[in-house]
């Protein structure tokens, strides 16, 4: 989100042998006829020709062990922030007494999903502990999601993405408990949003309400994660909110998309940049999440208008995203970036999303199972956490330690599950 610095580690190596396991287990998953997914297993090696029985995967029970775990070792136990999860494991000498904004609402995707596969998570009572970070005072006089907590009321700052994600956070927790105060709740943030946009620069939200139009400052600026993550939040909030605001969130959304595919995307492959700061400068980095936001909101803006338009640009997206980031890594044929797993989740959930639409998702999704199922092998530490690295080198300890790296493996099991047609 722009708070970090990251880096990818790329390397070339010989093919067929680095994609011959990738394919086994492939083929060995047709052969299901339930849920799970045979793992292939060699010829015993004594030379009898006899094998062992498959282990089966099964991905929801996966999703459970790790938030286990999760709870287990990050979970405030007492004082005010009891309840809460900390921002990493161990917790560092600074770190605050509870998790900033972001890597609770990273956890909260994946509780969701453990709430709908059938498990008691305490899903209610987590949702609730989004309000300890609202706060009313900010640089706009509209209330907002600050991007951290004492346990009872938010603080720090208030960035538009942190409050699109808890949105989308909160359209979850309305279809699963039915409550209509997660309408309100949704319908002040979309305020929230519209005090972030205006015209400087043609329109779009800034990334954060205290940093607008300040040239000279690398942290001001119109970011893809915070249009993106905006129209993803406002065209799944259209689907559930009061008729009698649909007109303007579905306008509210539309402007977004339309400013951040003209600004943000590279016309030559249709993936998505980083930002466009006060200067006018764009950073050209590329993140999967952004082109992610951007799938996803194609696609609902396609089914809530019928313009086609949307849905050929989210298919053109898709395939240029995996054909720029998917790579052989480590000795690995094929796969997803090896760090930031929770920007890579994020696509991945897009692309679930088009595939009724496009063919081309269901190899793009089965990379990343394959991606997946490594790291459940080879990217775990003896206390069940992932590291940051799913390929299994632990290249950067400090940054395994983050509650928001084990969030990131949680939703994409939970993810997976779903996608499989799971249930507990």
């Amino acid at each position: 989100m722009g708070r970090n610095a990251y880096f990818y580690h790329m390397f070339k190596n010989p093919l067929f042998r680095a994609l011959l396991p990738i394919l086994c287990i492939m083929c060995a998953s047709c052969s299901c006829e339930d849920n799970s997914k045979e793992v292939y297993v060699p010829v015993d090696p004594n030379g009898n020709g006899q094998t062992e029985t498959p282990a089966k995967v099964v991905w929801h029970e996966r999703a459970y062990e790790t938030f286990g775990a999760i709870d287990r070792l990050y979970k405030v136990g007492s004082g005010a922030t009891a309840g809460f999860y900390n921002e990493n494991y161990p917790k560092g000498s600074g770190d605050l007494s509870a998790s900033y904004l972001w890597p609770y609402d990273g956890l909260m995707s994946g509780v969701a999903l453990l709430n709908r596969l059938g498990y008691d998570v305490d899903y209610k009572a987590k949702i609730e502990r989004f309000q300890a970070y609202w706060r009313t005072s900010g640089a706009v006089a509209v209330g907002g999601y600050g991007s951290q907590t004492n346990g009872t009321a938010g603080g720090g700052e208030r960035f538009y993405d942190d409050n699109s994600i808890v949105g989308l956070n909160l359209v979850e927790a309305y279809r699963q408990l039915g409550d209509p105060v997660y309408l309100d709740r949704c319908a002040r943030i979309v305020q929230f949003l519209l005090s972030g946009e205006d015209d400087v620069m043609g329109g779009a939200l800034w990334w954060c309400e205290g940093l607008k139009n300040k040239p000279g400052n690398g942290d001001s600026n119109k970011p893809a994660c915070a249009n993106g993550y905006a129209q993803w939040f406002l065209t799944s909030y259209y689907d559930i909110c009061p008729e009698s605001e649909k007109a303007g969130v579905l306008s509210l959304a539309k402007r977004l998309y339309e400013w951040e595919y003209n600004n943000l995307r590279d016309p030559e492959d249709n993936v998505y940049w980083n930002s466009k700061g006060a200067d006018g400068v764009v950073n050209t980095t590329k993140w999967t999440y952004n082109s992610g936001a951007m799938i996803a909101s194609g696609v609902r803006l396609y089914k809530i208008t019928g313009e086609e338009h949307y849905l050929t640009e989210a298919k053109a997206t898709a395939d240029g995203a995996y054909n720029y980031f998917v790579r052989g890594r480590n000795g690995i044929a094929l796969c997803y970036p090896l760090n930031d797993p929770w920007f890579t989740i994020k696509i991945v959930r897009s692309y679930i999303e088009l595939e009724p639409y496009h063919s081309n998702c269901s190899r793009y999704i089965e990379t990343f199972i394959a991606d997946l199922e490594r790291a459940w092998k080879d990217g775990r530490n003896d206390r069940g956490l992932f590291y940051e690295d799913w390929s299994g080198k632990n290249i950067n300890p400090e940054r395994d330690k983050s509650l928001l790296m084990q969030d990131a493996a949680l939703e994409s099991l939970g993810t997976i599950a779903l996608y499989k047609g799971e249930k507990k």
